[in-house]
């Protein structure tokens, strides 16, 4: 019986490299990937082209099971084709962090990893990683369950909050654009004009339109969270704004509700209470995403800690609550379509940065044809992103003019 929260396999495979080359991707294999029940215990088989390193290991509230591969393509893969158990209540995979690709089985019960391996066959290099889960209690699961270390994606080391540093006066603004979701997260999706969208990816194509906009004005420097199809913890998305010292953090979303709840632009700042259901369901819903990939963010601040950030953020929140006001203003200098109450909060974890502040463009809703035809059509992101540009830019002219105000 195999009792570890980390089962870390970091396996090599010379023969591998030789026959397919260090860039080749291992692919998924469907014909031989499977996932059935035996009796009480879950059997997951998945197929390789060839052998990578994986790890392996379980995550509470709720309950999961967390497998992570050195890079690999899932494309042939399909959720719900290779199998079924009544034990797994929820299933996604996908990229995680550049070089690294997860997937994430959320089970219905406690149950323990009992054996885990990998086997290659030494003439076709492919591979088949079999897992089998067997129930256990839920205090001997909530002991064994937690991420492991290793520094290839875990968090920097937090540094101290400075409260409310000095702008930069002289210099581009410093702008930190947040593409939700990513990798084995899609987002919202739809199918618009017989194709077939997700919000990962419209995302963060209009990141890099709205960055490149934000940037030939040569008053702002840009960086993007994510510059691919990968997935990023929201811890992980604040750590980057405070490692680059961003003056500011964009979180870009276009999400999904139910049909007539909620269509055109909005702006989101922090708030412990949603300001209407729209907003409820939309926190709600990303705080799932958060856990079905696999990031457990429970018991991250302690009560001192937690007392720190509130009196940081006293100073933050009216200027990311001014910050959002401008991007609603120049959304509608521009005529982007807004919603019946544009100004929004919610408590969205990724606009928990006590110093820098930061607000959640929802650009439209995924689940309203209008705002999708909206999302899909160049000329119209082009408004959106004047919009906010020309709202960031009013926000920094006011926000310089206003810090000694807002201090006192």
């Amino acid at each position: 019986m195999i009792r570890a929260v980390l089962l870390a396999l970091m396996l090599l495979f010379p023969a591998a490299v030789v026959a397919q080359g260090f860039s080749a991707l291992a692919r998924v294999m469907p014909e031989n990937s499977s996932l059935r029940d035996k009796g009480r215990d879950v059997h997951l088989q998945l197929g390789l082209s060839q052998g990578v390193p994986f790890r392996v290991f379980t995550l509470d509230a709720p309950a999961r099971l967390v497998l992570d591969f050195q890079e690999v393509d899932w494309s042939a893969l399909a959720v719900g084709t290779f199998g079924d158990s009544a034990q797994v209540a929820a299933l996604r995979y996908g990229g995680y962090v550049p070089g690294w690709s997860r997937m994430v089985l959320e089970l219905a019960g406690p149950m323990e990893v009992s054996q885990v391996a990998m086997t290659v066959d030494d003439e076709t290099v492919e591979a088949e990683l079999k897992v089998k889960l067997s129930p256990t209690d839920a205090q001997t699961f909530a002991k064994a369950a937690g991420a492991p270390q290793d520094p290839r994606w875990d968090l920097p080391e937090p540094e101290p909050i400075a409260l409310a540093p000095e702008q930069r006066r002289n210099g581009p603004l410093v702008v930190m654009l947040d593409p939700g979701h990513g990798g084995l997260d899609p987002g919202a999706e739809t199918e618009y004009n017989g194709q077939y969208q997700n919000e990962k990816s419209l995302m963060l194509r209009f990141a890099y339109e709205l960055g490149e906009i934000l940037m030939r004005s040569g008053e702002f420097e840009v960086i993007l969270t994510r510059e691919g199809d990968y997935f990023v913890s929201l811890e992980r998305r604040i750590a980057m704004a405070h490692q680059v010292e961003a003056d500011l953090f964009v979180s870009l979303h276009a999400d999904a509700l139910a049909e007539g709840l909620a269509h055109g632009a909005s702006i989101y700042v922090l708030s412990e209470e949603a300001s209407d259901v729209a907003s409820a369901k939309l926190a709600e819903r990303h705080d799932r995403a958060q856990l079905l990939s696999g990031t457990d963010l429970s018991g991250t601040d302690d009560a001192v800690t937690d007392i720190m950030l509130d009196l940081a953020r006293q100073e933050t929140q009216p200027r990311s609550e001014a910050l959002a006001a401008s991007v609603v203003r120049g959304l509608q200098s521009e005529a982007v379509k807004m919603y019946r109450r544009p100004l929004q909060s919610a408590g969205f974890s990724v606009l928990k940065s006590a110093d820098i502040p930061s607000i959640l463009v929802e650009v439209g809703y995924l689940s309203s044809p209008k705002d999708a035809a909206n999302i899909t059509n160049p000329d119209w992101r082009k408004k959106a992103a004047r919009g906010i540009m020309n709202g960031i830019r009013a926000w920094r002219n006011q926000d310089e003019a206003q810090r000694a105000l807002v201090r006192q």
